[in-house]
């Protein structure tokens, strides 16, 4: 690594660890603030995901020839997920029809029906008008006109990390957790993948994302001991 990327990722590390800081003692002075961010992100389902070496495990006897495994890899039939929810469960969820792009105006048709669905589904956030949103820093995320609609709704962002897919809450649990119930099976259409993740999405108990949250704060204390570097941590649910 030359002294210019050195330098760069000193810098990212310190970004990183501000931020945590920033955090924690945003919660600190207002213990409930956690209770009013509704957090989201987009990820992508796969027809088929390989299962992991755990998840296929087979007992055999000590004299039984080993199981022979296809390699397998993902399929090219996939779809993306966008979710978003807060400790009380999913607030919104949708799919991004195929050939769409998650660009700018999209984003904004995705939080517009964020807004409707709080809304209906968290009405004492919507009294409150205390709607605080937090997602990573995707470009689409960071657009001048997401920030517009951002502030006209009143829905404040709270920072995140850059490159921190470890510090994001649904890369901490939602996506993971969904994924692995879904490993190893084959869905033939869109639509499959869709009504099946929707199922598995409605399975998740309030105490998980509960618990999501707790963890999300563990992270930060993580990331600070770490000095900003990436570390594999035991704050997933």
């Amino acid at each position: 690594m030359n002294s210019h990327r050195t330098a760069e990722h000193a810098s990212d590390c310190s970004e990183v660890c501000a931020i945590c800081q920033e955090l924690k003692k945003t919660v600190k002075n207002d213990p409930t603030l956690l209770l009013n961010v509704i957090t989201g992100d987009e990820s992508i389902i796969y027809a088929y995901d390989p299962e992991t070496k755990l998840h296929s495990s087979q007992w055999k006897s000590p004299g039984s020839p080993r199981p022979k495994k296809a390699c397998m890899q993902k399929s090219k039939l996939k779809t993306m997920l966008i979710c978003f929810f807060d400790q009380g469960g999913i607030v919104h969820r949708e799919f991004v029809p195929p050939g769409k792009t998650v660009n700018a105006d999209f984003y904004c048709d995705v939080l517009r029906r964020l807004h409707e669905n709080v809304w209906r589904k968290r009405p004492q956030k919507w009294r409150n008008q205390n709607l605080i949103i937090h997602h990573d820093n995707a470009p689409a995320h960071r657009t001048f006109k997401v920030s517009q609609f951002l502030a006209k709704n009143n829905m404040t962002v709270i920072p995140h990390s850059p490159y921190s897919h470890d510090l994001a809450p649904c890369d901490l649990f939602l996506f993971p957790k969904l994924k692995l119930r879904m490993k190893g099976r084959t869905f033939n259409t869109i639509e499959e993948i869709q009504e099946e993740s929707q199922r598995v999405l409605d399975t998740f108990p309030q105490r998980d994302f509960q618990r999501c949250f707790q963890a999300w704060q563990k992270h930060w204390d993580h990331c600070i001991r770490a000095k900003g570097e990436y570390f594999e941590g035991d704050g997933g649910i």
